[in-house]
Order: structure tokens, then sequence, then C-alpha cells
């Protein structure tokens, strides 16, 4: 059996891997975890200059792919893999095409841990609440037996949300600035977690050099001029990150982990819950 640790996140666009998760993935990365990435689009939309530069879906979707690909070799990652899905439409995706996709992933890369976005999107982003809807359904598709998917079943040990408290969030918004977007006539904008709701805590001070370096890849996202480079430095932003452990087959408790994969380090329960098969039964008729 393969006694790798590995974590995968699941994410909607370029950037999210560096700005939410950079710093776990660097300091995972840095222990020897194997990381991967799953991107559902390649960020087409996300145009921050000009109106009239705006290079088209086909073109910026290149670009942000290959902005991408560099901030991930610096994180470490092992793995990236990117689905074909446009920015902005990922929540009209039939999940039908979207979750199998998922699933085979996750039977291939076999993660005990996953990362995703809580359901309410961050700031409300239809992408991010679907990524995590998909993510959801995709882990329950990935450990039945019964699924014709290839690969053997998998059963993911670990499910965390990537949140931000209002701390979080006033530093995060004190370098970028104000985040809404309008949806269906309705603003939305960031949605703090309460502190007491936070079940995990991951110190990643010691490696917030190599997330700015990652951040600095998407060059089409971010401000380039030394003010911006200055305030960052003088900032807590991506010291410490902040989860909500949404599903564990390991532990439980309101004592706040220090680690995502507490639970998981030590040895499992007698019954081994990632080999766990449950035999496909045939239908009962009533």
């Amino acid at each position: 059996m393969d006694d790798t640790l590995k974590l995968m996140c699941i994410l909607a666009h370029p950037d999210d891997e560096s700005l939410g998760t950079g710093g776990i993935l660097a300091r995972y990365a840095a222990e020897g975890v194997a990381t991967s990435l799953v991107c559902a689009t390649r960020g087409e939309r996300g145009w921050t200059g000009l109106d009239n530069a705006y290079p088209g879906l086909e073109a910026l979707g290149q670009i942000r792919e290959m902005e991408l690909i560099q901030a991930a070799r610096v994180l470490g990652l092992r793995q990236v893999r990117l689905l074909n899905f446009i920015d902005g439409d990922l929540d009209q995706a039939d999940p039908r095409g979207v979750v199998p996709q998922i699933a085979a992933l996750l039977r291939q890369i076999r993660p005990q841990v996953v990362v995703t976005f809580d359901p309410r999107g961050a700031y409300g982003h239809p992408d991010h609440i679907a990524i995590c809807q998909f993510t959801h359904a995709a882990l329950v598709l990935a450990a039945d037996s019964c699924a014709n998917l290839d690969g053997d079943p998998h059963q993911v040990l670990k499910l965390y949300y990537l949140i931000d408290t209002a701390a979080d969030w006033d530093a995060y918004l004190s370098l970028f600035g104000d985040i809404r977007m309008n949806v269906d006539g309705v603003e939305r904008c960031p949605t703090p977690w309460e502190d007491w709701a936070v079940t995990t805590r991951v110190d990643t001070s010691l490696y917030r050099d190599i997330v700015w370096q990652a951040v600095a890849c998407h060059l089409t996202q971010i401000p380039g001029h030394d003010d911006f480079r200055r305030s960052l430095a003088n900032s807590n932003l991506w010291s410490t990150q902040s989860f909500y452990r949404a599903m564990s087959l390991v532990n439980s408790g309101r004592q706040i982990e220090d680690d995502l994969f507490a639970g998981i380090r030590s040895p499992l329960p007698a019954t081994e819950y990632a080999t766990m098969r449950t035999p496909c039964q045939p239908a009962v008729s009533l």
C-alpha cells in the first residue's frame, strides 16, 4: 500500500492556488507531501486591464495557463490538471460532465486530504460555489464501487473548506481592495467565517516568500508596483491559513487542528479507511 501523504486542492481559477492555498501547498510540499491541483477553468474572463486591451477568451486562457504552470513550479506541486470549463460558466456546467472527471482524478492520484472553497464561495463567486458542490459529488462518486469509472474506488479521508475570518479578510482587502460582484441583480461581497467555526489553523509563516513568488507569476491579476510589494511585506497575509473541516473519517472534536493531516499521520484505527470497499449490491425489488 502506498503510504505517501497526498494533498489535492480542487479550485476554480488560475491564481486560486496561490492567493488561496499557496501557504499550505508550499508548506506541505516542503515537508515531502505529494501536492496536486485540479483547476476547473483557465480564468478566461479574469481580465484586469483596459477593456480595449482584452485579448479574448482563448488568448487570455492561454496566458493564464502559463502563469499557473509557473506558479505551480514555485509552490512545488507534483501534478496540475486543468479541466476545460469556461471561467464564469462553471456553475452552468452539467454535473454529469464535471463530476466524473474530478472523481477519476481522485481515483488516479488518491489523496487522503482534499481542499476546496466553502459553500458560499468566499465572496459569493458562482464558480467557487460550483466547484465546492462538484467536489462533494466527486468524493462520493470516487468512493462508489458501482460507479462506471476507471481505477479502483478511493475514499478521501478528510475534506476541508478554505475559509477566511474577519481578520483574514481585513488583511487581504487592505492589499487588494474591495471585492464585490453582481450576480442576478444582487451584490455579493466577502462573507467572513466566525472565529469559533474555524476547525484548523495552519502556520505557513515560513513560506510567505514562496507564496509571494507564486502570486507574482500571475502578472495579469496582481498589481506590480513597489508600493504593493512593500505593503505585502508588512502585512500578515499568508502567515496563517484557516480551514473548516467539512468531513473526516479519522478525527473529530472542537480542538483546533494545526495540521490538515491530523489523525492521518498517526496510526489509523484497526479498520483501514483508505482501503475500505463496499461491495455493489443488486437492486431490491419492492
